[in-house]
């Protein structure tokens, strides 16, 4: 063992000198058992700036998952992941630095973790290390690893280790540090260094690494194994210690790729055709590869999948095996590739490295796979085929979901710090738009071949760990004639988005005048192409247009003018783009009718049918009928929907009808305006039905600087009109006129799995009528992993001349009366039964139905409840309940609540209340009440939320 490190650290010493200016030598021993790895580690690193410095910082990545505080579990808690807050303590992993040493003055440093960086060390020197000079420390430490179910990094449920970013590395000094917190984004930004990594592990394992293997000696007798890697200018050191691994070596022209990325049915030569292709594209594109070894592993496709139609089940997979796996493997090796070779800050200038990605694999498939469809094979399915979904080609994907998030008012610009980006947007948006903005680039500078540019940047910069954007900007712009500062400043810069029109065509004797205009404060080109009998004759680019931009043309064969005619420019809005030299608005945009949604096609005005099979309460039952609408896959700001439907309980004619206008504000706490009216008839009772016509104005605000935040602001103002109509069979009486409500409310929404809030205040006004209530909600998952839920409720009647013997219009202490018909009952109606027991939490909030159950003068009531056991609680309520002509009432009430999946699917069991034990009573049955959400767009919100 002695003679053992005695040669490796000579073999440091010699490789320090030899190889490189930063040396990293890692001398690590794995215990299985303890899930621990014991590591003796020497650090070289040199100080290549004019200053001084007195302390050093390393990233200890793997100390992230020390606790529920770090920024990586803040992380989890931003992403409604409880994975990691309700982990036991040995599924975290922590560091224990037993020591670091100066190896040049034999002391050991003084060192502390950063409060608000627990992954961070911050090291005292011993001596100012001054300009020009190396440190070179030891590092003795032990890593306690993480189940790999957080992050896919650690030691999985198979106890095979997972190793990236494990071993401690040092932070970047430029005259500015550069260190970051672990938030499982795979973006470390240190040093490119000669690595050498002597590893043991128990000889029934297999390491498997990038780095060039140097020698593997088994013992026999010990059962144990020596592994030893080394690597020169490495950024990128993971590492697989695996029993039975699924990595495969495939030695191409180029270099060998070594892959556990799989397709089943894909036979084992297809593949090594596929990877060989796969590695000349990259070689060709981006250089040689100044490594011997690629690695790419299911991990890192994992986390950077193909969104889409690729990730139906194998069975409903629209796309050729073949296909499949090269995709796969190509976006992960591109990823891995360029992350090696443009050694780019990840966490703040990730998007170029992000769009080259989506930009080669845009044209891979633009020159293998032309034809290739989005919906693939489903494209010439009978019935699929007639969407314009089915016309579209494979790349026209990442317009789409980078659009998206824009049509949502969720875009980010490019080079915004990727912690601080939206999932959505960090994964998939923000990549697409970036590798589309590259495509739109390459098509404008038409003077220059920018895939052969690129390719050049990135040979001449190859592992310059100094190389940032500003270098690639100056580079483009010493190649091409035209103007490209609106791609760096507009387009990368901000979220400014693209949306030009073709606002007018005149004709003369000799000339066409057609006038474009920018909708948007921006500097960026668009495309005019000129259209005859449905093919293009004339094309030019179109710059600098502020306002409107006259062009004249020589009188031609043109029928049409066309902005962006090929889809190449990630434009907001592209309906207006098509002008026909003589015609009318419908000879411009013609009408087409759809069967159900479709993606947009901007050539026409689009109308869609969708049959509609309903169940919205009991006393409807199931109904039949049909939507016709406007909406797309993208959304609009104008949105229309009309569904007449046949109601087969109630036999009637019911449905509803809307109609929706959105402003999107751009940079500004209020992001949102949308008003509209919407009208509905349906029933609420056997025999009996509501009308309701409800215009509303809200106004949406967020904190514009932190997407993150997710705290919503809304204030909304509605008017709602209620009339009601009784047949002969009813069960019910109305014994109050027909009413109109004025309600103006406030929102604050602060959501989150660990930590939720929210207050509200609604103001009602009517003709006899008026009332004031606030509430106010807290959540909280506690660090001993108890759930505490607390609500407060206020309620008052600021005036009141209603019925005194009728609570139609009172406060509900455990049912609320809902007479401007907001909430979803499935039989509001209902007096006995099961319906009459589901539970919706408003006003009073209260679960047991008890003998004061409504107030017609004031209420304020609190609702509780916390953990027994996982998702079984307890809950309390208190209130008090004052009617007119009548002394206040306290109320109470106690019990179990099984909370399966918080706001959508709850039990809640009665024990103890006013009525007293209430479990002993007969038809006890009768009390539970439940919490039950059948509609669908609420329930995927249980998934979206977390996207963004």
């Amino acid at each position: 063992m002695i003679k053992r490190l005695l040669i490796s650290y000579l073999f440091f010493v010699f490789s320090a000198s030899m190889y490189s200016q930063n040396y990293i030598n890692v001398n690590a021993d794995v215990d299985v058992e303890t899930k621990t790895i014991t590591i003796s580690q020497d650090i070289i690193y040199k100080n290549e700036t004019g200053d001084n410095l007195n302390e050093i910082y390393l990233h200890d990545w793997n100390n992230s998952y020390s606790s529920k505080s770090t920024p990586l579990a803040k992380r989890f808690e931003e992403e409604f992941s409880t994975k990691f807050h309700l982990a036991k303590s040995e599924q975290r992993g922590f560091t224990l630095v037993t020591s670091i040493a100066d190896n040049k003055n034999k002391v050991n440093l003084n060192f502390e973790y950063l409060d608000e960086h627990p992954d961070v060390l911050k090291v005292t020197l011993a001596e100012p290390l001054k300009s020009g000079e190396s440190y070179s420390i030891n590092l003795s430490y032990i890593l306690v690893l993480p189940d790999a179910t957080f992050t896919d990094y650690g030691i999985t449920k198979n106890r095979d280790f997972e190793l990236k970013y494990w071993y401690i590395t040092p932070a970047i000094y430029d005259g500015d540090w550069h260190y970051y917190s672990n938030k499982n984004l795979d973006d470390l930004y240190i040093p490119k260094a000669d690595v050498k990594i002597t590893i043991e592990h128990p000889i029934n394992y297999r390491p498997t690494s990038e780095l060039d293997l140097l020698s593997a000696d088994p013992d026999k007798d010990t059962k144990r194994q020596t592994t030893v890697y080394f690597g020169k200018d490495r950024t990128d050191t993971y590492l697989a210690l695996q029993k039975f691994p699924l990595f495969r070596s495939i030695q191409t022209d180029d270099l060998i790729v070594v892959s556990n990325i799989n397709e089943r049915g894909l036979p084992g030569p297809d593949k090594a055709i596929l990877t060989d292709k796969i590695a000349r594209f990259l070689t060709e594109n981006l250089g040689e590869y100044p490594h011997k070894r690629l690695l790419v592993s299911r991990i890192d496709y994992n986390k950077n999948p193909l969104y889409g139609l690729n990730q139906l089940p194998d069975f409903l997979r629209p796309f050729p095996d073949q296909f499949q796996y090269e995709l796969k493997l190509l976006k992960s090796a591109l990823k891995k590739y360029i992350n090696n070779i443009l050694l780019l800050n990840p966490r703040k200038e990730h998007w170029l490295s992000e769009g080259l990605q989506i930009y080669f694999m845009i044209k891979y498939v633009e020159e293998y796979y032309p034809d290739m469809k989005l919906l693939g094979t489903l494209a010439n399915v009978w019935g699929i085929r007639a969407f314009h979904a089915a016309d579209v080609d494979f790349n026209f994907q990442y317009f789409l979901y980078s659009m998206e998030i824009a049509r949502k008012n969720r875009d980010q610009p490019l080079n915004t710090s990727k912690d601080s980006l939206i999932k959505f947007n960090a994964n998939i948006a923000g990549k697409y738009k970036a590798g589309v903005g590259l495509n739109y680039l390459d098509k404008f500078t038409d003077d220059i071949d920018l895939s052969e540019t690129i390719t050049e940047f990135l040979i001449q910069n190859r592992l310059n760990q100094s190389t940032g954007i500003a270098d690639f900007e100056a580079f483009l712009n010493s190649k091409t004639s035209k103007n490209i500062d609106w791609f760096f400043t507009d387009y990368v810069g901000t979220r400014k988005k693209i949306d030009f029109k073709i606002k007018s065509v005149e004709t003369t004797e000799d000339s066409i005048k057609v006038t474009v205009k920018n909708k948007r404060n921006n500097k960026m080109p668009i495309s005019l192409f000129s259209i005859s009998n449905d093919s293009v004759i004339g094309k030019q680019w179109v710059e600098n247009i502020k306002g409107t931009k006259i062009i004249s043309l020589p009188k031609d064969q043109t029928d049409k003018f066309v902005l962006d005619y090929n889809n190449v420019i990630p434009e907001f809005n592209q309906r207006d783009n098509y002008k026909s030299v003589n015609g009318s608005f419908i000879s411009n945009k013609p009408l087409q009718f759809r069967l159900f949604k479709d993606i947009e096609d901007p050539y026409y005005n689009q109308v869609f049918f969708m049959p509609l099979v309903e169940f919205n309460n009991i006393y409807d039952g199931l109904t039949l009928g049909t939507k016709v609408y406007n909406k797309t896959i993208l959304r609009k700001r104008l949105n229309y929907r009309f569904s007449p439907q046949y109601a087969t309980k109630s036999k009637s004619l019911t449905g509803s009808t809307s109609i929706f206008y959105t402003h999107n504000i751009e940079n500004k706490n209020l992001y949102d305006i949308t008003y509209g009216i919407n009208a509905g008839y349906q029933s609420f009772a056997e025999d009996a039905f509501y009308t309701r016509i409800r215009p509303t104005l809200s106004f949406s605000f967020r904190n514009d600087n932190d997407f993150r935040a997710d705290q919503i602001d809304n204030i909304t103002a509605r008017f709602v009109s209620i009339n009601r109509d009784v047949g002969e069979n009813a069960i019910v009486e109305i014994n109050e006129p027909d009413y109109n409500v004025f309600n103006l409310r406030y929102t604050h929404y602060n959501p989150g799995r660990i930590n939720f809030s929210s207050f509200s205040t609604d103001l009602q006004l009517a003709n006899n009528f008026s009332k004031l209530s606030l509430s106010y909600e807290f959540r909280k998952l506690t660090q001993s992993n108890r759930n505490i839920n607390l609500r407060l409720f206020a309620g008052i009647f600021l005036n009141n001349d209603t019925d005194p013997s009728s609570d139609f219009f009172s406060f509900g202490l455990d049912k609320p009366t809902d007479y401007l018909f907001d909430l979803n009952y499935l039989g509001r109606s209902e007096a006995a039964g099961l319906f009459s027991q589901q539970l919706i939490i408003a006003d009073g909030g209260f679960k047991s139905v008890l003998d004061t159950p409504f107030a017609n003068q004031w209420m304020t009531t609190a609702n509780f409840s916390t953990s027994i056991w996982r998702y079984i609680q307890a809950y309390g309520d208190l209130g008090l309940v004052k009617n007119k002509f009548d002394s206040t009432h306290f109320v109470y009430d106690s019990g179990v609540r099984l909370n399966l999946v918080e706001d959508y699917f709850e039990l809640y069991f009665p024990v103890y209340s006013n009525l007293g034990w209430e479990i002993a009573e007969p038809n006890y049955g009768e009390r539970i009440r439940f919490i039950i959400t059948v509609d669908p767009q609420v329930l995927l919100g249980l998934f979206r939320r977390k996207w963004y």
